[in-house]
């Protein structure tokens, strides 16, 4: 039996093992705290190699460059088709003068005996080569348009923009006539039955309520009201998928302008001693109450807005004279410089179609705007209007010095065709989206 001494040597040596026992469990934490502040170089590295190491984990991982590398420039959500030149092409037109009978008289330029065809052999080329304006094809038209309602509402341009697309489409479907006002047809509806397509044309120069001059009756200056939309059409906006409004020409008139039913001021009317009032001011207040005519209504709906920008006309000299639009190609890039009206007219329509697509998106709504910029492409194409063929056959009791031309309006088929080709692509990128 040991003594005492070695008794109290046992425990003292028991409790120095467990002291080192107590004191390593308790260094084993310690230690991986201080490992995970503190990186594991940091104990084996020297202050030139930190510096190196520190650039070094600065860098984007090797999987982050590959994909800079290889990723792809994103093409831009809206394309510009507004810019570019007019370019030869070998293709034809879809229909003529004979095979579409949808063709107003005066743009029948075949018919009525043109005999040049060149105007017919060109396309419009966007500058930007990620955007192409191929061959309008109508089948495709047809089914993104396919249960729904298109329609056109505006002037004689609207009129003749839709006329167009009317012949474009027969010649894939043929349609049926189904409604017309009066001889003046200036509301027309065709339906495309294997589509079950709708597509319709409402008179309305100004887009506004309005009175239009009419001097037979002697009414000898159009009234309009700035600030309330031509209900014509207004009131069939629930059944209408796709509106398209063409407008401008009328605005050069003699004119009174309303707004909340006060008298604004006249247009080019002095004998009424009433204050001046710019057609520029009135222009852009009309596509602005049109536009939140639709937007305050249908925000919120899949409908879809398109504004065509104002087109000019290339009269040169006197309206009857002959040679009044002459000209037998496009211009080339440089050759004319867009004229302050026209400039102007499309600057408003632009910058209120954007205005518009703001409101929009304020609203969290769906509606699609869009501003189908034809402006440059149809001062362009000086050649492409009926001129003396307006009438049919002018000429053919000789060539006379005075005779009637029209060098607003577009020959059909003509440049106007190519308005609806980019019409399509518009569509198809809102069925994309």
């Amino acid at each position: 039996m040991g003594t005492k001494d070695d008794h109290s040597y046992q425990i003292s040596h028991l409790f120095s093992k467990k002291s080192i026992l107590v004191i390593l469990y308790a260094l084993i934490p310690l230690a991986l705290i201080h490992f995970y502040i503190f990186p594991f170089f940091s104990f084996q590295t020297s202050p030139s190699e930190l510096e190196s190491t520190a650039a070094v984990s600065s860098l984007p991982p090797p999987s982050q460059d590959v994909l800079v590398e290889e990723a792809k420039p994103t093409k831009p959500a809206r394309c510009d088709y507004s810019d570019g030149d007019w370019v030869p092409t070998k293709t034809g037109p879809l229909y003529n003068g004979t095979s579409c009978g949808m063709i107003k008289g005066a743009q029948n330029c075949m018919a009525h005996g043109r005999p040049d065809t060149g105007y017919l052999y060109w396309r419009w080329q966007p500058k930007d080569s990620r955007c192409d304006v191929p061959v309008f094809d109508p089948a495709l038209f047809l089914r993104l348009i396919q249960n729904k309602h298109l329609a056109f509402v505006g002037d004689s341009m609207a009129r003749n923009q839709l006329e167009s697309l009317i012949c474009l489409l027969s010649s894939a479907s043929k349609p049926e006539l189904v409604y017309q006002d009066s001889e003046q047809k200036k509301f027309r509806r065709w339906v495309f039955h294997e589509y079950s397509a709708t597509v319709s044309v409402f008179w309305s120069p100004f887009l506004v309520k309005g009175i239009e001059k009419t001097e037979s009756k002697g009414i000898m200056h159009n009234t309009l009201y700035l600030d309330m939309a031509n209900k014509k059409w207004a009131s069939e906006l629930e059944k209408i998928d796709v509106v398209v409004f063409s407008y401008g020409h009328w605005f050069l008139h003699k004119t009174m302008y309303y707004e909340g039913n006060v008298l604004l001021g006249c247009n080019s009317l002095p004998e009424f001693n009433c204050t001046d009032f710019g057609f520029f001011e009135a222009f852009r207040k009309v596509i602005h109450t049109t536009l939140k005519e639709v937007t305050s209504r249908f925000h919120w709906s899949d409908k879809a807005v398109v504004v065509t920008t104002f087109t000019s006309g290339h009269f040169e000299g006197e309206w009857d004279k002959l040679g009044a639009c002459p000209k037998l190609e496009p211009y080339k890039e440089g050759e004319i410089e867009m004229p302050y009206l026209e400039k102007t007219f499309r600057n408003s329509e632009v910058e209120e179609v954007e205005m518009a697509i703001k409101n929009v998106k304020k609203m969290n709504g769906r509606l699609k705007i869009e501003a189908l910029d034809v402006t440059k492409l149809a001062l362009m194409r000086p050649d492409g209007h009926p001129g003396p063929y307006m009438h049919p056959n002018p000429f053919k009791d000789g060539v006379k010095d005075r005779v009637p031309n029209d060098c607003v309006h577009w020959c059909m088929p003509g440049p106007i065709d190519a308005w609806n080709e980019i019409l399509l692509q518009l569509m198809k990128r809102w069925k994309k989206d």
